[in-house]
């Protein structure tokens, strides 16, 4: 069986430095920090007190009252970046187009923490009473904000959602290439979308002690691969990418930002919440996305956008993976870690790192590692990981890298499109 060519066809964003997909790739390429001090709760009794929330978000201008009621703010976030991406890519425009064959796969890594926080202080607030909202179990699960998204549109193809902690969106990406390249669908609306700012997000992750507690230098407290990191700063937000068959696409005159070249996934198999000190699974990923097509080598990628979370640990390992799995060509790409600017969006991260590697194909320039002051003598200074300013270079290919806890592994390739 001969698997089909997939493209790019549309891209949405809401992001803490951006909430259209032009806005997000100008704060990128312009090292614009979305770290401030948290606003939607007093977090003045927390170890951490900032994160990247998104900024000038108000259901209201999207939704109808009644609808924003029966959604958690995850769903939200993926509504508003789904209809950004169907309508760039001219999706509703078309009759032709065969909605029994479009699909929607999404991912989030904890769905509504905010509808069942909600709901779980509302029981003990009424002494054990249990009135709890008809919708806490329809907000709250997962897979919702994929079942809204084609309930909107109609779509009625594959539809589902992916939990791999921060590599679900990557792992929903990777499942529509998938399923489109074997003739499963047409179009195919990924992403992920992530709202866990909040008491129980901020309170989980710094009894992990895996967040920056940088309280007094909130903007710079992102830092991959500096020597002085100390954690990641929590984010929020959605990305939605459309995937096409290639032949579906340029029969309706779509614009093609640029080819899925490759999907990889692996296992750390090694601990719930540290990455392998060596990087093997990190290895085996990128090594698995590379060898998905004949036609991609190594020699060809020119940037990778890295996991890159700023903690101790991580950081290290996937430098020795790139190393390994790159060998001398590691010093000839461009490595940044997005997250110094957007902090680490959980479940959402790898659909806003996609749109950033998408964004550096397109546009030949590559996002910077900003927040970069003291080099850190375990990581290789040869190694150009674009500190503090986006850099213009080709970009053929760029390989995109996520990881999750649990050991979850997703790394996806997208190059410039070629008839």
């Amino acid at each position: 069986m001969q698997l089909k060519r997939v493209v790019v066809t549309g891209l949405g964003a809401l992001t803490p430095i951006g909430n259209s997909t032009q806005e997000y790739w100008e704060g990128l390429i312009n090292g614009k920090s979305g770290s401030a001090p948290i606003s939607k709760f007093d977090a003045s009794n927390f170890k951490t007190q900032f994160a990247c929330e998104v900024k000038g978000f108000d259901p209201k201008d999207h939704f109808d009252r009644r609808d924003a009621r029966r959604m958690d703010l995850f769903s939200q976030y993926a509504m508003v970046v789904a209809d950004e991406a169907v309508k760039n890519a001219n999706l509703l425009d078309n009759d032709d187009i065969d909605i029994g064959r479009v699909g929607v796969i999404w991912g989030s890594g904890i769905g509504g923490i905010q509808t069942f926080q909600d709901e779980v202080q509302g029981f003990y607030r009424n002494d054990g009473n249990p009135r709890f909202n008809p919708f806490f179990i329809p907000k709250m699960i997962a897979d919702i904000a994929a079942g809204n998204i084609s309930i909107k549109y109609g779509f009625r193809g594959p539809n589902y959602s992916t939990v791999s902690a921060c590599a679900s969106a990557t792992n929903a990406l990777i499942d529509a290439f998938n399923l489109i390249r074997l003739g499963k669908a047409d179009v195919i609306v990924s992403g992920g979308s992530e709202a866990a700012v909040n008491e129980s997000g901020v309170g989980g992750f710094n009894a992990l002690q895996a967040l920056s507690t940088r309280n007094d230098s909130p903007e710079t407290a992102s830092r991959p691969f500096d020597k002085d990191r100390d954690g990641f700063v929590l984010g929020e937000g959605a990305g939605a990418i459309i995937l096409e068959e290639y032949e579906h696409a340029v029969a309706r005159g779509a614009t093609i930002y640029a080819e899925i070249a490759g999907g990889g996934l692996s296992a750390d198999a090694h601990h719930l919440t540290a990455p392998h000190p060596e990087g093997l699974g990190a290895t085996s990923v990128m090594e698995n996305a590379l060898n998905d097509f004949s036609d991609i080598k190594k020699e060809d990628i020119d940037y990778v956008n890295v996991h890159g979370t700023s903690t101790p640990l991580g950081d290290v390992a996937e430098v020795k993976a790139i190393k390994k799995v790159f060998g001398d060509h590691a010093y000839k790409m461009n490595i940044s870690s997005t997250k110094s600017m957007t902090g680490h969006l959980l479940g959402a991260a790898g659909a806003i790192e996609a749109i950033a590697s998408i964004m550096a194909v397109k546009e030949n320039i590559v996002p910077p590692t900003i927040n970069h002051f003291t080099d850190d003598e375990e990581i290789d200074d040869k190694l150009n990981l674009t500190f503090n300013k986006a850099e213009e270079r080709e970009v053929k290919a760029a390989l995109s890298n996520t990881f999750g806890f649990g050991g979850h592994n997703a790394s996806v390739i997208f190059r410039k499109f070629v008839k």
